[in-house]
């Protein structure tokens, strides 16, 4: 019975040193599992706390790398810019400094041009690229589109040479003109022709000043804000009255036509303006004894009625090439016959502007030697007053301003200008 007993109390020891040498494995396996090994350094790098938040509402692409170039984090920005594919940084400028940064802790920063991705086009994509050490072994990679500010510092740029250009030659005419007076004190007629070119210098450059101002209130102001129901058949009695004299001196046919008692939302100067220069335009822009056409309708648009008023002329007609360029600002299809009109180059930047500002917009029709139709597009009253507050930021407008898509034009175009005896 002892023996018995000595064997059972031997294989109760041996259960309890079993199991105690079982739980202290099992604990010594989950600890070297939870201890980093020099493989997971490598393989799977951990984010500081709080840079995977901060990277997430940054503007700028983000880029995190790690010990061996790979991509540990990248904003969705940076995929879209083309910075990181399949799972590397695939700018070498870029993979370089980060390298040099992780070698010697340095801040460092360069604008590049980088090729654009699926487009046919040779344009380049500024950006401007800046690396950091970001802990002991991650490197950070924060990349600036700058493509949209170099291209509105452009717009800008030339047009500050553009409006240097525009007021020196009438301001040069005058000082010229006015020694040719002086030297031609003695000759009654000579000052009298001289005074008379003097007079259309000034007002040549009257004009491009105003125009100037235009343009930059249509630029600046909110049109919306002191809007007020506006008849298209006055604005169209307003251009007519205009561009009567004008018209008259060349024997031009004004007619105006259309469905009667439209009204449209929106800044009454403004529009008058841009109706006024599309009016002008076609007087300045057509032969003598022709015609010169204004018409207005209703259409119906996706985003409700909207009223169209198209001015067409049988004038000289623009090229292809021309149709392209002809909203920009001091951009002339005919810069011999702009300058003997009197014309600034601003009429249509002016127009452009005032239609988008007021949720419209402004299409060219036009055929060489057949002449053209430009179309005023404008929501009606009622439903411009609904969108007063939805009108595009103009300072998105210069992208647009050199580029309209030609379209047919809604009305027919009036028939080949006779010459009359």
């Amino acid at each position: 019975m002892d023996v018995n007993a000595a064997v059972a109390a031997a294989a109760a020891i041996a259960g309890v040193l079993t199991g105690v040498i079982a739980m202290l494995a099992f604990r010594w396996s989950e600890r070297e599992q939870k201890r980093p090994t020099r493989t997971s350094l490598h393989t799977d790098p951990v984010l500081p706390p709080g840079v995977d938040t901060v990277l997430s509402v940054l503007r700028s692409s983000a880029v995190v790398l790690d010990e061996a170039d790979a991509v540990v984090k990248a904003s969705s920005a940076a995929y879209a810019l083309g910075l990181v594919r399949g799972g590397r940084l695939s700018v070498e400028p870029m993979l370089q400094m980060a390298r040099d940064t992780r070698r010697d802790g340095e801040i460092r920063q360069v604008e590049l041009d980088l090729p654009r991705r699926g487009t046919g086009r040779g344009e380049a994509l500024a950006v401007s690229a800046r690396v950091a050490p970001l802990g002991s072994r991650l490197v950070l990679l924060l990349v600036e589109d700058l493509t949209e500010a170099r291209r509105i510092e452009a717009v800008r740029r030339d047009f500050v040479a553009n409006v240097s250009h525009e007021l020196k030659t009438p301001v040069g005419a005058l000082s010229l003109l006015s020694e040719a007076v002086m030297d031609a004190s003695d000759d009654p007629e000579a000052v009298e022709r001289f005074a008379g070119r003097m007079q259309i210098e000034a007002t040549r450059l009257t004009n491009l000043v105003q125009e100037l101002i235009d343009l930059s209130r249509v630029q600046n102001d909110d049109p919306l804000e002191d809007a007020e129901p506006v008849r298209v058949d006055e604005l169209v009695a307003e251009a007519i009255d205009r561009c009567r004299h004008q018209a008259g001196a060349k024997q031009i046919t004004m007619a105006a036509g259309g469905t009667a008692d439209l009204h449209v939302w929106g800044n009454r100067g403004q529009l008058a303006a841009a109706l006024g220069n599309l009016v002008e335009n076609a007087v300045n822009y057509s032969p003598a004894r022709t015609r010169v056409g204004i018409a207005a309708r209703r259409v119906t648009a996706p985003g409700g009625e909207h009223i169209e008023v198209a001015v067409t002329d049988q004038g000289i007609g623009i090229s292809e090439k021309d149709k392209e360029r002809i909203f920009e600002r001091f951009y002339r299809v005919d810069p011999a016959r702009s300058r003997a009109t009197g014309g600034t180059g601003l009429g249509l930047a002016i127009v452009k502007h005032v239609a988008a500002s007021h949720g419209g917009e402004v299409t060219v029709w036009s055929s060489e030697g057949q002449g053209s139709t430009f179309t005023l597009r404008l929501p009606e009253a009622g439903v411009a007053r609904d969108r007063a507050h939805q009108h595009p930021d103009l300072d998105d407008l210069d992208d647009e301003a050199g580029r309209t898509t030609p379209q047919s034009s809604p009305y027919e175009p009036l028939p080949a200008p006779e010459v009359l005896p």
